[in-house]
C-alpha cells in the first residue's frame, strides 16, 4: 500500500501548487504632452478590485466601483485618495491637477488627470509621484510612461522608490 501512496502523492502535489492564485499588483500610468490643450494629460489604469480594497482599507467606504451600485461618492474619495498618492511637479516645483473623470475597462478603472496650462517651452523637468497601493500593498508596481516633445522614458515605481522624472 505505502507503494501506490508515493506515485499517487507526487501526482497530486503538483496540482495544489496551482490551486493558490497568486496576484500581480501592478497599475499603468501614461504621460503625454497635448499641444492643443497646452495640458500634461495623464492617464491612469488600476485595477478595479485593488482600489476598492484601498477605499475600504483607508476609509472605511465601500464605493462598489463599476457595479450598478456605485456609491454617488466614489469620485470624492477616489479623487481625495489620488490627490495624496499621486503628484505632480514641473521645474522641481508641485503643480494642481484636475481629476477629469474615470472609465471602466473590463476589470481596470482608468482616470484621467490633466495639468492645464503648461508652456512646454518653460519646461525642464516632469516628476511624477506615485504611491498609489503602495500603502496596501507592498508588492505593488506602479509603471510611468513619459512620452513627452519626442522624448521618451519609463519606470518602475515602487514602494522604496515612488518618483519617476523626465528632464526636457
Amino acid at each position: 500500500m505505502n507503494i501506490l501512496k508515493k506515485p499517487i502523492l507526487l501526482l497530486i502535489l503538483p496540482l495544489f501548487a496551482f490551486t493558490m492564485a497568486h496576484k500581480f499588483y501592478v497599475s499603468v500610468t501614461n504621460v503625454r504632452y497635448s499641444e492643443d490643450d497646452k495640458a500634461i494629460q495623464i492617464t491612469s489604469r488600476i485595477f478595479i478590485d485593488d482600489f476598492e480594497n484601498v477605499l475600504q482599507e483607508r476609509y472605511g467606504f465601500d464605493a462598489e466601483l463599476a457595479t450598478k451600485n456605485e456609491s454617488g461618492d466614489a469620485d470624492a474619495y477616489l479623487e481625495k485618495y489620488l490627490r495624496t498618492k499621486f503628484v505632480v511637479d514641473i521645474n522641481g516645483k508641485n503643480v494642481s491637477y484636475n481629476f477629469i473623470g474615470k472609465k471602466y475597462d473590463a476589470d481596470v478603472m482608468i482616470c484621467y488627470i490633466e495639468v492645464s496650462k503648461v508652456d512646454l517651452t518653460q519646461t525642464t523637468s516632469i516628476q511624477i509621484t506615485n504611491e498609489i497601493l503602495t500603502d496596501l500593498f507592498d508588492e505593488q508596481q506602479n509603471i510611468v510612461h513619459f512620452n513627452i516633445d519626442g522624448k521618451k522614458k519609463s519606470f518602475v515605481l515602487l514602494k522604496s522608490d515612488t518618483k519617476g522624472m523626465l528632464n526636457l
